[in-house]
């Protein structure tokens, strides 16, 4: 199961890239209209780089979730390698390197035309949003099943970028406090200026979970 979790983003992403376009065509057929779907490919680019990052992380969880029902966790923390070194290994490097796989899958896969900085800035919000679900797993569930039913939960704020896709009044800002919403408002007002709360928000978030962890174990 978990290998088909890091295998995910691939089979998605060639879902988003070939399926959607497809489906929007015999919709927009069908119903005589001149768009229906492609108003939201930036929606589903978004989608895809939160993809990659979440599904490294959740892996890292569900092993994280198991070394601690079998107490090895505890016994990792005593030796050189520490608390800071254990989640280092466990949820810094997953997140690495989802970001640079966040890199090389989105320029196949996405809908719309990115430019290379905004790629770069969607793989960092999405490697930073990854973490937060790991944390949020990890945080609330005590063990491998009660993980695997808070990560899905957990990837509701994911979807707080399709807010201001949807709403346009200034109810939208309700949803302000998830890193996410900021990240859908860079990419359909086409200001890279709002990431930069979505990068702020998302420390803050992680700090807040990180320390609940620590508590925690």
């Amino acid at each position: 199961m978990l290998l088909v979790s890091c295998l995910a983003p691939i089979f998605v992403g060639f879902f988003f890239r070939f399926a959607i376009p497809f489906l929007d065509a015999i919709l927009m057929g069908c119903f005589h209209m001149a768009a229906i779907l492609s108003p939201y490919y930036k929606l589903v680019d978004i989608l895809f780089a939160n993809l990659t990052p979440i599904m490294f992380c959740f892996v890292s969880a569900m092993v994280s979730l198991e070394e601690t029902d079998e107490k090895i966790a505890v016994y990792l923390f005593i030796t050189p390698l520490g608390k800071t070194g254990y989640i280092f290994a466990r949820f810094g490097v997953t997140a690495i390197i989802a970001f640079f796989v966040t890199i090389i899958l989105l320029p196949f896969f996405k809908l719309t035309d990115l430019p290379l900085i905004t790629i770069l800035l969607l793989a960092v919000g999405g490697t930073l949003q990854g973490l937060i679900v790991v944390l949020l797993v990890l945080t609330i569930s005590s063990n491998k099943l009660e993980g695997m039913a808070v990560a899905k939960l957990s990837m509701l704020p994911v979807f707080g970028a399709a807010i201001p896709f949807f709403i346009k009044s200034n109810v939208q800002y309700a949803a302000s406090p998830l890193p996410s919403f900021w990240i859908g408002k860079a990419i359909i007002e086409n200001m890279s200026l709002y990431l930069l709360p979505a990068l702020v928000l998302s420390v803050v978030w992680i700090c807040f979970l990180l320390k609940w962890y620590l508590h925690k174990i």
